[in-house]
C-alpha cells in the first residue's frame, strides 16, 4: 500500500504543477490512501540507500547511490540564522523543548525532520552551519571547504565555484537520482534556472522551492470596510465624514465605450462574461470624480455605488462589494482610486476616528516590503518585470529579455502610483517612513490595504482583528489591467507573482567528500529522497508523530496529509500561528528543497482559506493567468529563470554596473528609486519624465550591457534546453 501511495503521489504532484489548480480543504480519513509513513509517505529505502520510487507494477528499481550505514556528512546548511539550522541552537531549545512529538529537545540535537532522515537514510549529519545568510554561509567556508560535505550558498556563487570545480556537477549522477531527475524533467524551467553551464548541462546545487507554481503575493482588504461602504438599498449616509483631497489621479481605464471582462460565476462554478460599460455610467468614475473635485465622504461613496449600479447594469445589485471582494470580482485600477478616496474620507464610519490609511507595507520603514508598492504598481496597470523572479527581467513575446527598469511603462505606472500619494491614498508611515507596520494598522483599525504573503497576514485577523464585531482582512482577486501578451492589448488579469525557484540552494563540496564515495552517494542520496514523494512529505511536514493518521485531505489535485491537532496547538504557542517559522525553527523543515504549501494552506486563518480559495479557484478556471513554469508556446507566459548561466566574466562585469543595482536596490536597507518616485515624483535631473528615466537608465546605468550579457545567458539556456529533447 505503502509504494502504491508513492506512485498516487507522484502522478499527482506532477498533475498539480501543471495544471495550478486551486486548493480544497475537503478532508477525507483515508484507510485506502493515508498520509505518511515514519519520515514521509511511501516505501521505505534499503539501508544506507537512497529512496526508491516504485517503478511500473509496484516493483522498486535500485538507485545506484549505495554507501555505508552510519557515513557521516558535515553540512554547513540552513536557511539565515542559528534558529533556522538543522540542529536546534540555544535559544530556540531552552533548558530543554518537548514537541508535539512527546519527544524533548535539547540544544545541539538534531531537529525532528533530520532524526527521521537519519533513520530512513542511514547517514549520520556533523553540525557545521555558522547560522548565516546562504550567501555569507558560503563565503565562510569558500576557502574551507575541505572541513565541509555540504553547503549553504547563493545559486550565482554556487554556480560560479561549481564552473571553478569546487562544486560537485549532480547532473552527472542525474540517471542515479530517479526522484530528482523526473522533477526537473517535469519542470522545464525549473532545470534553466539551476544548469551552471549549458555547454556541459552541469548542475551544482539542488534548488529550493517556497511553494511551486502557485500564486506568491495577493491583494489584502478589510473586506468588512468595503462591504459597510457600498453594500445595501438606497443612499450611502453617515452624521460625519471628511473631504477627498483635490483630485490628481487620472483614468487608466477607458472613458466611453465597453471592455468585457471574463470573471468566475459568484457560485464558483463557471466563467462568464461582464460588460464595463462607460456608456451607460456617463463615464469612468474617476472622470467624473475629478470633474467634481474635492468631495465630502458621504457624496463620494453614493458616485462609487451609481457607477457600480450603472456601469455593471445591475449585476451586482446591493452587493456592490462583491466588485472588490467577490468570487465573481472584476475591479481595476480606477475603480480601486475611487474605493481609496470614499476610505480615507469615511474614517467616521470605518474606524470612529478622524483619519484612515488607504495603502500601506507590512513595514513602512522597511524597503524590502516597500517594494511591494511598486510591485502591485504592476499587477494594478499592467507592466511586467516588476515582481520578475530576476531582477526586473520577463520574456517578451518576442521570445528575447526585456527589462523592466528600461521601459517607460514601468515610470508611467509610478507617476500613477505618485498621483495616489499625492491624494494622501497611500498611509502618512509610508510616505515618511515612520515605524508603523500592518499589525499596527491593523490591530488600531489604522490602515485599509496592502499587497502580501496570504498566510503571514491573514493571521492578524487572529490576533489583531475582531472578529465577532465582523472585522475581516482577506485576499481579495487580482485587478483587470490592460495588458499586452503579444495578441494586442486586451483587458484581463495577470499576475506575475508566481512562484519558482527561490535563489539559493545546497551544493555538494568537492574537497570535502574527496575521494570518499560513500560520502558523495550520500549527499546525493539526501538530495534525490528530498524530491521523491515521500521526501517531500518530510521536508514540508516533518516526521510523521506531527501529522494525523490515517487523514488526507485535497490539495491542488492530490491527496495530502493532515496535520495533527498538537501540531496545530504548538504552531500558535510557539509561533504565533507562523507556519514557516514554526517548521524552520523547531521541526527543521522547509530549510531547502521543496516546502509543498498544503502544511502552510492548513495553517492559514479561516479568513485566509476564504480569500485564497477564490483566487485559486479563478486560476483554475483560467480567469486569472500567469507565468508557466516551461518554455511556453507564447513566450511571453514563460517565467525568466531564477538564475542564467551567466559565466565568471560575465558576473564580474555586471557586478560592475553599480548604479543600476544600487539604485534598484530591493534589500531591507537599500534605497529603490521606484520607491523614491512614488513618494517624491522625479527627483534625478536626468529623469524628468517616463521617456528619460528608461532611457538615462539604458545609457548611463549600463542597463544595454547589463541586458546583451543576460540576453546571451537566456539564448545559451534555450539553445540547451532544445538538446534535452
Amino acid at each position: 500500500m505503502k509504494k502504491i501511495l508513492s506512485v498516487l503521489l507522484l502522478v499527482a504532484m506532477v498533475v498539480s504543477l501543471m495544471a495550478g489548480c486551486g486548493p480544497s480543504i475537503e478532508v477525507q480519513g483515508s484507510a485506502t490512501n493515508p498520509p505518511a509513513a515514519e519520515g514521509g509517505a511511501s516505501q521505505p529505502a534499503a539501508e544506507g540507500g537512497a529512496s526508491e520510487p516504485a517503478a511500473e507494477g509496484g516493483e522498486a528499481e535500485p538507485a545506484g547511490l549505495s554507501f555505508a550505514p552510519g557515513t557521516v556528512l558535515r553540512m554547513a546548511t540552513g536557511y539565515n540564522s542559528t534558529k533556522t539550522g538543522l540542529f536546534f541552537d540555544a535559544e530556540t531549545a531552552g533548558s530543554g523543548i518537548t514537541l508535539a512529538d512527546g519527544k524533548t529537545y535539547n540544544a545541539g540535537d538534531l531537529k525532528p525532520t533530520w532524526v527521521a532522515v537519519q533513520d530512513k537514510l542511514g547517514m549520520v549529519f556533523e553540525d557545521k552551519y555558522q547560522g548565516n545568510s546562504a550567501s555569507n554561509e558560503f563565503d565562510y567556508w569558500k576557502e574551507r571547504l575541505n572541513e565541509v560535505d555540504m553547503v549553504s550558498g547563493t545559486a550565482a556563487k554556487l554556480n560560479e565555484n561549481g564552473v571553478a570545480g569546487s562544486m560537485v556537477n549532480i547532473a552527472e549522477y542525474l540517471d542515479q537520482m530517479p526522484n530528482f531527475k523526473a522533477y526537473l524533467e517535469a519542470n522545464p524551467i525549473v532545470r534553466l534556472s539551476i544548469v551552471g553551464d549549458t555547454a556541459t548541462g552541469a548542475i551544482y546545487f539542488s534548488p529550493y522551492f517556497d511553494g511551486v507554481n502557485d500564486i506568491e503575493r495577493m491583494p489584502l482588504m478589510r473586506t468588512d470596510w468595503v462591504q459597510k461602504l457600498l453594500n445595501g438599498e438606497g443612499e450611502f449616509t453617515a452624521e460625519a465624514s471628511n473631504m477627498t483631497a483635490e483630485p490628481v489621479y487620472e483614468p487608466y481605464m477607458p472613458c466611453e465605450g465597453t471592455v468585457d471582462v471574463d470573471v468566475v460565476t459568484a457560485d464558483g462554478t463557471a466563467v462568464e462574461t461582464i460588460t464595463k460599460d462607460y456608456e451607460a455610467a456617463n463615464g469612468n468614475i474617476i472622470q467624473m470624480m475629478n470633474a467634481a473635485g474635492s468631495i465630502d465622504g458621504v457624496t463620494a461613496v453614493n458616485m462609487l455605488r451609481e457607477y457600480i449600479d450603472l456601469a455593471y447594469n445591475g449585476y451586482y445589485g446591493t452587493q456592490r462589494a462583491d466588485l472588490f471582494i467577490g468570487q465573481n470580482a472584476a475591479w481595476d485600477a480606477d475603480e480601486l482610486v475611487a474605493l481609496l478616496r470614499c476610505v480615507v474620507a469615511n474614517p467616521q464610519t470605518l474606524n470612529g476616528t478622524d483619519s484612515v490609511q488607504g495603502l500601506f507595507s507590512r513595514e513602512d520603514n522597511n524597503n524590502q516590503r516597500r517594494v511591494d508598492m511598486f510591485r502591485f504598481a504592476g499587477t494594478l496597470f499592467g507592466v511586467r518585470g516588476l515582481e520578475s523572479r530576476q531582477d526586473y527581467l520577463y520574456v517578451g513575446a518576442d521570445g528575447a529579455l526585456h527589462d523592466a527598469r528600461q521601459e517607460p511603462a514601468t515610470y508611467e505606472a509610478m507617476e500613477r502610483m505618485h498621483a495616489m500619494a499625492e491624494e494622501g491614498l497611500l498611509s502618512k508611515s509610508f510616505i515618511d517612513m515612520s515605524e508603523e507596520n500592518s499589525g499596527t494598522m491593523l490591530e488600531n483599525d489604522l490602515g485599509f490595504m496592502h499587497y502580501d504573503y496570504n498566510q503571514t497576514q491573514t493571521i492578524l485577523n487572529e490576533t489583531k482583528l475582531q472578529a465577532d464585531e465582523g472585522e475581516k482582512y482577506m485576499a481579495v482577486m487580482v485587478p483587470v489591467a490592460r495588458w499586452d501578451d503579444g495578441t494586442g492589448e486586451q483587458y484581463f488579469r495577470f499576475t506575475e507573482s508566481w512562484r519558482s525557484v527561490k535563489t539559493d540552494g545546497w551544493g555538494i563540496s568537492v574537497a570535502g567528500v574527496g575521494d570518499d564515495t560513500d560520502k558523495l552517494n550520500a549527499a546525493l542520496s539526501l538530495i534525490d529522497y528530498a524530491y521523491s514523494p515521500e521526501g517531500q512529505i518530510l521536508m514540508s511536514y516533518g516526521p510523521d508523530a506531527f501529522i494525523k493518521e490515517g487523514e488526507t485531505f485535497n490539495f491542488n489535485g492530490e491527496q495530502m496529509p493532515v496535520i495533527a491537532d498538537a501540531t496545530y496547538e504548538e504552531l500558535w504557542s510557539l509561533a504565533s500561528g507562523n507556519y514557516t517559522n514554526y517548521a524552520r525553527y523547531y521541526l527543521g523543515s522547509t530549510l531547502s528543497f521543496v516546502k509543498s504549501q498544503a502544511f502552510e494552506y492548513q495553517c492559514t486563518h479561516e479568513v485566509g482559506r476564504e480569500g485564497a480559495a477564490k483566487i485559486s479557484n479563478a486560476i483554475a478556471l483560467g480567469t486569472i493567468k500567469h507565468p508557466e513554469l516551461a518554455v511556453a508556446e507564447n513566450s511571453w507566459y514563460t517565467s525568466v529563470p531564477t538564475v542564467l548561466p551567466t559565466t565568471k566574466q560575465e558576473n564580474d562585469q555586471i557586478s560592475g554596473y553599480t548604479d543600476l543595482t544600487n539604485k534598484f536596490n530591493q534589500n531591507k536597507d537599500g534605497e529603490n528609486i521606484l520607491i523614491n518616485q512614488i513618494v517624491s515624483g522625479y527627483t534625478d535631473a536626468n529623469m524628468t519624465d517616463a521617456a528619460t528615466s528608461a532611457d538615462y537608465v539604458a545609457n548611463n546605468w549600463s542597463g544595454r550591457q547589463y541586458l546583451a550579457l543576460k540576453q546571451d545567458a537566456w539564448t545559451r539556456a534555450l539553445d540547451y534546453y532544445a538538446t534535452l529533447g
